[in-house]
């Protein structure tokens, strides 16, 4: 009888790795409508058995895919220029090294209990943090102090775990810099591929990635925000965030469960 999960490549299933595409396309169309598909990633890559570290540098090398295209696009068609983000791309880049760096030294076990944590309240945050507005307003920090505190700080996150980094980047741009929510989201794009970069390095120096994975999730990652942007002016975003949170406590529970 055909069964997939006797099918191995490499130590992995191919119904696993089907999974895991899948969990992708998810993160990838979720991603470019709300923001938040590290909360679908992690939890299916821990649930698929890779190691909590390994999860983590996966995850980043996947998303370099949706960030990364994000990126190029919006630079090709003028919405951002880079001379306006290239230094606050630098200090996003330095926190995500450092926070990168940082979490290599935490045991398996400090992770696996760190993880569902954090994914447990960003999860909260998904749900119930107030929806920034669409209006600019007066700064309450200068473009100087923002770059130097703000955006390394949600850089060093990023770098140790990630779930909703953009969404974090957008909220600071609305609350701290008076940016409009567009505008603000198009910055975090570009902030959000420069940690990917900058923590995927430390990841693959440290050898914490399974790059089948990871590649065959980058081209989930295509499909996924292909779909995401022919949706974008149709869907409910708050039905998608509740989907979100159901699809992430679904993969929690099974990986807790095989513990």
């Amino acid at each position: 009888m055909f069964d997939l999960q006797n099918i191995m490549i490499g130590q992995f299933s191919l119904f696993t790795i089907l999974l895991l595409i899948v969990a992708a396309i998810a993160a990838g169309y979720i991603d470019t409508l709300v923001g938040g598909g590290g909360l679908i990633t992690i939890p299916a890559l821990l649930a698929a058995g890779v190691s909590p570290v390994a999860a983590l540098g996966t995850n980043k090398l996947q998303a370099c895919a949706g960030s990364g295209t994000a990126s190029l696009m919006l630079w090709s068609k003028k919405q951002v220029s880079f001379s306006l983000v290239k230094w606050s791309m630098l200090t996003a880049f330095v926190g995500g090294l450092i926070g990168a760096f940082l979490v290599q030294s935490f045991d398996a076990q400090t992770l696996e209990l760190i993880i569902p944590l954090v994914i447990g309240l960003i999860v909260a945050y998904f749900l119930f943090a107030p929806k920034p507005d669409g209006e600019v307003s007066e700064p309450k920090m200068s473009q100087n102090a923002y770059r130097n505190t703000a955006v390394p700080v949600i850089g060093l996150y990023d770098g140790m775990f990630g779930p909703a980094t953009g969404s974090f980047f957008v909220l600071a741009g609305v609350s701290l810099r008076g940016l409009s929510i567009i505008k603000a989201t198009v910055i975090a794009k570009t902030l959000n591929f420069a940690t990917n970069v900058a923590s995927l390095l430390i990841f693959v120096w440290f050898d914490q990635v399974a790059y089948l994975l990871g590649l065959l999730m980058m081209v989930g990652q295509f499909v996924g925000a292909t779909l995401g942007a022919r949706a974008l002016m149709t869907i409910n975003p708050n039905a998608l965030r509740g989907l979100v949170v159901g699809v992430c406590l679904v993969m929690l529970a099974v990986w807790l469960f095989k513990q």
